[in-house]
């Protein structure tokens, strides 16, 4: 089902420990839901025991759904796997209703998993996921969508004014256009978008992905429900170099607290951070100091480089390529079509309605 552009699927964002959640309901009678969006992962899931709703229905391990999950064992029971833990439990159908861009509710039957059993380290709000990839069982799949946008908001919103919201659409009306609106190719690989990253500049110095100056095509993967942008060890390093540069202040030295990262006592502001500019294969996309520096402990007045490195981390497996988290991908407006295969982004304040 695709509805048309007036009354265009579309829910709030709200952001929730580095992460953004969407509003949605479940059952009958509905019970709201908040769950991350996750453009990594492909299958829609909840904690669940499992729910007391007129709507709700395990899937036969002989239907078309079952075999979609798991085309080896043809078992209607799920695991999926995060950096952070395991969620288990069995595939389900169920009601699920969000907004629309007319104010009206719109409701879908999907599938999902019934979570009985996870061990992923979230706090109680986020116990649910909204999987945005390319598989058939992820959200935008299973209610025909062959397009959606979001607009996240900066990091730190959630305690500067907690009453604000970003969104994200679905479908015809979700389209991004406009004169500054900038796209690039995705190459899809397990499911999940990878675009070509051939460099970053920092002001007006430009550093390339590689020192070779040749990248390989879908060399980053953007993932809405990991925090940094996350780039390989020789990249990010003559990127860090560069950003230390222009920077007037001095970064701190042997703190515990932020360990090797890149971090300062002062605020980084649009005024003393040297502006970043992304240059995806045909797109060219500013990121301004505010948003390629935050602060990660709100206890604290420290200030860190929202980019980082993959050593040392559970994403060592990487190797050579990249992960585009949603720090960076604040007040973007961000579209995916599926049918042209490219990824748009415009220049929005998302902390407006």
């Amino acid at each position: 089902m695709v509805c048309p552009a007036h009354n265009a699927p579309q829910a709030q964002l709200i952001p929730y420990y580095n992460q953004h959640l969407m509003k949605a309901s479940i059952g009958t009678p509905p019970v709201d839901i908040y769950g991350i969006i996750d453009t990594t992962s492909d299958l829609v899931w909840t904690q669940c025991v499992p729910c007391d709703s007129s709507t709700y229905s395990e899937i036969s391990c002989h239907s078309k759904k079952c075999q979609e999950w798991d085309q080896v064992h043809r078992y209607c029971n799920y695991v999926s796997g995060y950096a952070s833990g395991l969620s288990k439990g069995v595939l389900a159908k169920e009601k699920v209703t969000i907004t629309s861009t007319s104010g009206q509710e719109v409701s879908f039957d999907i599938a999902f998993g019934c979570a009985h059993n996870n061990t992923i380290n979230y706090n109680d709000h986020t116990t649910k996921l909204i999987a945005l990839g390319l598989g058939p069982l992820s959200f935008p799949s299973q209610i025909g969508s062959k397009r959606f946008s979001y607009c996240l908001l900066p990091y730190d919103t959630e305690y500067t004014d907690p009453s604000i919201t970003g969104k994200i659409s679905f479908g015809n009306g979700s389209e991004v256009m406009g004169d500054v609106v900038v796209s690039t190719p995705f190459v899809a690989m397990g499911n999940q978008y990878y675009v070509t990253l051939e460099g970053i500049s920092v002001g007006d110095t430009y550093v390339p992905f590689n020192s070779s100056g040749k990248v390989s095509k879908g060399n980053v993967c953007i993932d809405s429900g990991s925090p940094p942008l996350t780039l390989p060890p020789d990249f990010y390093n003559r990127l860090e170099v560069e950003v230390k540069k222009q920077i007037s202040i001095d970064p701190i030295k042997n703190e515990t607290l932020t360990g090797t990262r890149l971090c300062c006592r002062t605020e980084i502001t649009n005024k003393n951070g040297p502006k970043l500019t992304d240059h995806f294969e045909g797109a060219n996309v500013e990121l301004k100091p505010t948003i390629t520096f935050n602060r990660p402990v709100h206890a604290y007045d420290i200030y860190c480089f929202a980019i980082t490195n993959t050593a040392n981390t559970a994403l060592e497996y990487f190797g050579d390529k990249g992960l585009y988290g949603n720090y960076v991908q604040a007040n973007l407006l961000i579209g995916f079509d599926l049918e042209t295969m490219m990824v748009s982004f415009k220049p929005t304040d998302c902390t407006k309605p």
